[in-house]
């Protein structure tokens, strides 16, 4: 028999969890980050359905694999995984890898401010932690540049009808409307019917409208649906960000805010220099701000906090029928195995 073990710290961002991987991954082979994703999605993906999925994960568990950076500027490079496969970005897990990195001594602190630039697979962004006695009490990111990608988008989803939408792109394309516009009320309509509406918006645009990075065709797709409140900026607003197979972001996303942002900025509702505060559904604020524009798009900081929650190492027993996870089934006895 043989035994695998991988060591993780588990985090949380305003409730959504990040799990880190600390020891035990495989090596990724590639010169580039884009290149270690697509290996790691071509040859070990199992261990991302072992860690990510039952019975060590859960349906809404998210990931994050710390590689060695391509990139010269950058001190670390990161893979997102979650129940379903591998983002191109995220905030609420690059907020918590940024404590992790300051507080492991993988960056040299320095008070009050530490900053240092990461390599993910939208592209480098810059780090800043808060520092005090050692401990990080604050984090923002960077955003790589952030764009409307489509405005005004009509469609027919089956099952809801007539809509209209904007794509945006924040490291990450999402579509994002009001819930109202469907009937919807984000805070009086049950969070399972929510749910299942932006899950059926996003895999109905999947199918019909096609969605193209501008430079690296690897992060050219739908990564989910955001419904949002009808508050106007400067208010702050309030995300239900859906994405993978049909997991709900706990935090306000922080890709989703950037998008957010710069769709707000093409609509000519902020500028440079103006901030506003999102919440996801527990409630827990990111605070955004637009730092400049940039014939690419916009530059967005993301602030937020993280926390740790423990430390584990998992075992993977090859003869274990379910060693590398599960799902549960829509009908009793069809648990998917990974």
């Amino acid at each position: 028999m043989t035994v695998t073990k991988i060591g993780v710290t588990d985090m949380h961002t305003a409730g959504e969890p990040v799990r880190i991987v600390t020891d035990g991954w495989p090596e990724l082979s590639g010169a580039t980050i884009l290149e270690k994703r697509r290996d790691m999605l071509a040859h070990f993906d199992h261990y991302r359905h072992a860690v990510m999925l039952e019975p060590r994960g859960h349906a809404g568990m998210y990931g994050v694999i710390p590689v060695p950076a391509t990139h010269p500027d950058a001190v670390i490079g990161a893979l997102f995984m979650h129940n379903d496969g591998y983002s191109t970005m995220c905030g609420h897990a690059t907020l918590a890898l940024g404590r992790w990195l300051v507080e492991t001594g993988r960056v040299a602190a320095t008070e009050p401010k530490t900053r240092f630039a990461v390599e993910l697979p939208c592209g480098l962004v810059q780090v800043e932690c808060n520092v005090t006695g050692g401990r990080v009490t604050a984090t923002a990111f960077d955003s790589v540049p952030a764009f409307v990608s489509q405005a005004g988008v009509e469609t027919k989803v089956p099952g809801i009808g007539p809509l209209q939408l904007d794509i945006a792109y924040g490291g990450a394309f999402y579509a994002i409307l009001p819930a109202s516009r469907i009937g919807l009320h984000l805070h009086a309509t049950p969070l399972a019917e929510l749910t299942a509406v932006a899950a059926a918006i996003t895999a109905h645009l999947r199918e019909t409208v096609g969605i193209t990075h501008p430079t690296e065709p690897d992060l050219g797709f739908l990564y989910g649906t955001i419904l949002t409140d009808d508050a106007a900026p400067p208010e702050d607003s309030w995300n239900l960000c859906v994405f993978a197979d049909g997991q709900v972001d706990r935090s306000p996303t922080g890709s989703g805010v950037t998008a957010r942002m710069a769709l707000d900025h093409a609509d000519g509702r902020i500028g440079v220099g103006d901030q506003r505060r999102f919440r996801g559904p527990t409630g827990i604020g990111f605070d955004a701000v637009i730092l400049a524009t940039t014939p690419a798009g916009v530059t967005v900081r993301v602030g937020g906090r993280s926390s740790v929650i423990g430390h584990a190492r998992f075992v993977i027993e090859d003869d274990d029928p379910l060693a590398h996870g599960f799902r549960l089934g829509a009908v009793i006895g069809l648990a998917n195995a990974g």
